[in-house]
Formats: structure tokens, C-alpha cells, sequence
């Protein structure tokens, strides 16, 4: 299991196989877990998607 740290940049894979690049926004007040999809830089919790998807793995390094 990964342990997600806020602000962090992971490579997720969609179930469709395409690999993406999310950073880890952290949780909200109403325990929402919240993302940014590097590609459009649009923000989103996962309770919104509608797809399966999986964090493959920690970025090495990135420019935030």
C-alpha cells in the first residue's frame, strides 16, 4: 500500500490503461479526497469519478 503525502505527485493508471499524472491534494473537512490532474490542471475528488483507477506510483521528481 502507498501512503500519499500531500502536494506529491503520482503516476495513476485509469482503467482504460492510460497512465496520468495526479498530485495528491490531501483530504478536505468533510474527509473529501482531493486531486489535480497535472494535464488539465482541473481539481476533483474522488468521489466524483466514475471510473476505476489505481496510484501506480510515487513521481521521483517534479516541478510543483
Amino acid at each position: 500500500m502507498i501512503v500519499l503525502d500531500i502536494n506529491t505527485i503520482y503516476t495513476v493508471e485509469l482503467c482504460s490503461g492510460e497512465l496520468r499524472q495526479w498530485k495528491y491534494l490531501g483530504q478536505d473537512s468533510r474527509r473529501l479526497v482531493w486531486w489535480m490532474d497535472l494535464e488539465t490542471r482541473q481539481e476533483f475528488n474522488e468521489s466524483s469519478l466514475m471510473y476505476a483507477w489505481s496510484v501506480k506510483e510515487r513521481v521521483a521528481s517534479h516541478k510543483q
